[in-house]
């Protein structure tokens, strides 16, 4: 998933979940990512030299607060009210139509002491957690960064769903197809295009495009564009 200036989502296939795959896939990417707690993508992020920022994803670790509520109830309470006031900013937020450096403001003058006291909290009752409190609180550094990566997974429920019809891929190449496919639904969904008139326009010009013009069919810069 990009950000505000390149609002528009890109699907990679591989055949398995092992890291090779994303490897190769944002081998030319600097800068900060977001991802779950997975495992497999806990080396893009130990040598500084590759140049990735991890930013952790809010919403994965609530849940792991959440399951243990039932065992623990006054202590993960505690953690996941927290946790809630964190969100409350951000929902403030998108309600006002805050972003950028704004919203960087507004985090570092009422999410930055909650994540504070959090802090404080969680190092009394239970100092394992904190292995990743820095990506965690990375999102903070910057109005474009996202507290979770919900947007990201709510992406993927259209394969999930579309799974149920169309049930397997055959082959790896069938996955890569898919793969690009998703990536045009998953973008103008994005840019709340017509689907069906993006891709009349789209496959009616695309033939008398140079390589250089190819972005202005991207169904962001191409609804910006309509009149």
């Amino acid at each position: 998933m990009g950000d505000r200036e390149y609002p528009a989502a890109v699907f990679d296939y591989t055949s398995t979940r092992e890291r090779a795959g994303p490897e190769t896939f944002l081998k030319a990417h600097r800068g900060y990512l977001q991802a779950d707690a997975y495992v497999a993508y806990d080396s893009f992020f130990t040598n500084p030299e590759r140049g990735l920022v991890e930013v952790a994803c809010w919403a994965h670790t609530r849940r792991h607060f959440h399951r243990a509520l039932d065992t623990d109830s006054a202590r993960m309470g505690t953690v996941l009210a927290y946790i809630a006031h964190l969100y409350k900013v951000e929902k403030r937020a998108r309600r006002s139509g805050i972003v950028g450096e704004d919203l960087r403001l507004l985090r570092e003058h009422a999410s930055k002491p909650v994540l504070e006291r959090l802090h404080e909290y969680l190092k009394k009752i239970r100092e394992e957690v904190l292995k990743n409190w820095t990506a965690l609180t990375r999102y903070l550094e910057d109005g474009d960064l996202l507290i979770d990566n919900n947007p990201t997974e709510r992406s993927l429920r259209g394969i999930a769903i579309g799974s149920n019809n169309w049930t397997f891929v055959e082959s790896d190449r069938g996955g890569k197809t898919m793969a690009v496919l998703r990536s045009f639904a998953a973008s103008y969904e994005l840019a709340k295009v017509n689907p069906f008139a993006w891709f009349q326009d789209v496959l009616t010009r695309i033939g008398e495009c140079s390589m250089q013009q190819l972005d202005e069919l991207l169904p962001h810069r191409w609804a910006a564009a309509r009149p």
